[in-house]
């Protein structure tokens, strides 16, 4: 059917094709082009999409062709490379575009509000509510109460703080802005700087050789892999090559894994830079994260600090993207769009004609191989700035030693040791809760969870058994469930249970424990922080929250209480992320003038890969590791993508993976090897079980064309009421 203009309509459903639909009849044609919001109707709800095409053709009948309801924008919402991006990533990952151009925009603009500066809202006592709370105490204390929480955090406080701080706190609000006892007033999310000082450190010559390089070629795409040992100085590399950015006119975007890194490197940035500086990540609140969107669209944010999601943020002028820490497997989305956000931003900067520089004292095996290829230049670190040291790294056979709560004699010798020198000491478990496993040491009885094919962690402050895969929890039971015996024992241990152990041996030395459990509430990371900077605290315990990025100048002695958790494993990139996480963990050591001691427990001293990485560094570990990997035909050699499939029907998922390897396209595929279906690694997940299989490919472009003719299977099989499937391209957990 021809007509005179058809909108092609991308929706935030689970459907691979974008929609037809007629313009709206009040609107003229010159004012239609890709990019725009529209507002339209699809079955019986009311959506917001986003026009990626405009045409004079359509496979339907004009007449079953609906009007786009309204349209909401004036102007384009992205630029077209930013529209070519979310193409190609929907593409790429074979995920529907709709959705991706959702994820890609703050909350608010899904649901339709208009673009516009609006700043963060924040609520602020009144002069008239400084003298109510008293009288609000008897008759409406919830009020009250958020009356003495305005007054006692400097009479205003934002809706992600409120959040934070009391539960259900908007209703009580809005009676207070009723009364005039307090009232709603906007302030900028843009961060400035917090002090005078603007002097740069001198760079030593392997960081002014590093800047250099890029410094040469900043109006040009080029991919840099700046490998640094911890403390060498990669952020003062990122200063220096912003500072060239904001010295043209240009913007930069700075990536880091996790929102627990953003705190300092804000500090950096706003201690070095007068210019304005936007911050994106799922800890903001809507009105905070569309400002910040708005800000940096608009140019008046000319540096963006964000975690994975804000490679999509639009920029009007951007010079440099920035991926710090780029193994961590945090840039991964793990679930519904699972994209890569350093990949993406590798392919950003090539649309944009910018440098893009990956940074990271363990560089992924992925990057080392596209250094080898000649794809990726490299830069290295090799020193830690100013006068520290590498620390030493011992290992410690833990084999038929006297072990109390995990820790070894010799370990608690060691604490003792740097505590009497003045040192703080950090140790390191990537595991929280008290203990993993509860047992009835009568009759085997083992608190499992009812969901999962997994035990309960017992967490003893709160005296619950948590499921720490569906968030199941439950109360301790007083008795065995099973024989009613009262000999209830735990194995394992746990950060909690480390804290526990330490409290008994060192009670009168200052800990903290930083883990998801002890952080929860906005702030307190950054407070626990800084209470460690300062010297609060002589002991640290934590996980892989304490592992990367942050700066602590007197811990001189690091202890890694279990190296094996990492060295067994189904997943072929467990032992990379273990090595990862020691050279990592390792780094926290000796940053400053005090020499610094890493001590590794293990019962396995004599693994072959764990002795190359402790002998010959995290380089010699790469180079095993990706012989190894070529070897095997893993990647990154070859490509790899998993197609999922669970259902509440424990046969469900084996069965629609099965036909799905029955299609013709499974069979005739070229180049590629198919395995599965299996069950997965953890079979049962929240009560749903599951399968997987598993595509490796030589070329990709192989693999491409196999899921483009398999889309048609996937989103057309009859199983689909009964079963959820999801695709992982380049996955990096196969669990």
């Amino acid at each position: 059917m021809v007509t005179t203009c058809i909108l092609q309509v991308a929706l935030p459903l689970p459907l691979p094709q974008c929609f037809d639909y007629l313009p709206p009849s009040n609107v003229p044609q010159r004012m239609l082009t890709v990019g725009l919001r529209v507002r339209v109707a699809f079955g019986t709800r009311r959506c917001i999409g986003l026009i990626l095409g405009i045409s004079n053709h359509s496979e339907f009948d004009l007449s079953r062709l609906k009007r786009v309801i309204e349209l909401i924008d004036p102007v384009p919402l992205f630029d077209k490379e930013l529209l070519d991006l979310l193409t190609w990533a929907s593409d790429y990952y074979r995920y529907p575009v709709g959705e991706v151009v959702s994820t890609a925009l703050p909350a608010r603009l899904r649901r339709g509000s208009k673009v516009e500066f609006r700043g963060v809202e924040t609520w602020c006592i009144t002069p008239r509510g400084r003298e109510a709370e008293l009288e609000l105490m008897q008759s409406a204390p919830r009020q009250a109460a958020l009356l003495k929480l305005l007054r006692a955090h400097g009479t205003c406080l934002d809706a992600s703080r409120l959040n934070a701080l009391q539960n259900h706190w908007r209703p009580a609000a809005r009676r207070l802005v009723a009364k005039g006892l307090v009232e709603i007033r906007n302030k900028n999310c843009l961060q400035s700087r917090t002090s005078s000082s603007n002097h740069a450190v001198r760079l030593n010559s392997h960081q002014q050789e590093a800047v250099a390089a890029i410094a040469r070629r900043m109006a040009k795409f080029g991919v840099y892999l700046l490998d640094g040992v911890t403390g060498s100085g990669k952020t003062e590399v990122y200063l220096a090559l912003i500072e060239i950015a904001l010295q043209t006119g240009h913007q930069a975007l700075i990536l880091v894994p996790e929102i627990g890194l953003t705190p300092q490197l804000l500090t950096r940035f706003t201690r070095r830079f007068s210019a304005p500086l936007a911050v994106l990540h799922s800890g903001l609140s809507d009105s905070e994260r569309h400002c910040a969107w708005y800000s940096a669209r608009e140019g008046h944010a000319l540096l963006v600090l964000g975690t994975r999601s804000a490679i999509f943020t639009p920029l009007a002028k951007p010079g440099i993207i920035i991926v710090d820490e780029e193994h961590d497997s945090s840039f991964k989305q793990q679930d519904g769009f699972r994209y890569h956000a350093r990949d993406l931003a590798v392919y950003r900067a090539k649309q944009l004609n910018i440098p893009v520089l990956l940074g990271s004292a363990t560089p992924s095996l992925e990057s080392l191989y596209n250094v080898g290829q000649g794809k990726y230049r490299h830069l290295s670190l090799p020193e830690r700035a100013g006068k520290a040291k590498h620390p030493i790294l011992e290992v410690i056979d833990v084999r038929r030693r006297p072990m109390v709560d995990g820790l070894s004699d010799v370990l608690l010798g060691q604490i003792r040791k740097h505590l009497q020198a003045e040192g703080q000491v950090l140790l390191f478990l990537n595991r929280r809760g008290y203990a993993p496993v509860l047992i009835c040491h009568q009759c085997g009885w083992v608190a499992q969870c009812r969901r999962c094919d997994a035990s309960m962690t017992l967490h003893a402050g709160s005296r619950t058994l948590r499921c720490h895969h569906c968030g199941s929890q439950c109360d301790v039971p007083e008795i065995c469930p099973e024989c009613e015996s009262e000999d209830l024992r735990t194995i394992g241990q746990g950060t909690e249970r480390v804290e526990h152990a330490l409290k008994h041996e060192f009670a009168d030395v200052s800990m903290v424990r930083i883990d998801r459990d002890t952080v929860r509430r906005k702030g307190s990371m950054e407070a626990k922080l800084t209470e460690i900077r300062r010297g609060y605290h002589r002991i640290l315990i934590g996980t892989q929250m304490l592992s990367k990025g942050h700066d602590f100048p007197d811990i001189t002695l690091v202890g890694i209480l279990n190296v094996d958790q990492g060295l067994f494993s189904t997943d072929f990139r467990a032992m990379e992320r273990m090595a990862q996480l020691i050279v990592q963990v390792s780094g926290r050591a000796g940053r400053a003038n005090k020499p610094g001691k890493v001590l590794l427990q293990t019962h396995k001293p004599d693994h072959p890969l764990l002795r190359i990485l402790l002998t010959g560094g995290y380089a010699a570990f790469c180079a095993a590791s990706l012989r190894e990997r070529q070897l095997a035909e893993l990647p990154p050699y070859r490509h790899m993508a998993m197609l999922r499939a669970e259902a509440t029907n424990r046969t469900a998922p084996a069965a629609f993976l099965d036909s799905v390897c029955a299609h013709g396209s499974c069979k005739t595929a070229a180049g590629i090897v198919v395995m599965g279906p299996v069950p997965a690694p953890m079979e049962r997940r929240a009560g749903r079980y599951r399968a997987q299989l598993l595509f490796i490919a030589r070329h990709r472009k192989n693999l491409n064309e196999l899921f483009k003719r398999l889309s048609v299977v996937l989103y057309q099989s009859r199983g689909l009421r009964r079963v959820r499937w999801s695709l992982d391209v380049d996955p990096v957990d196969l669990s």
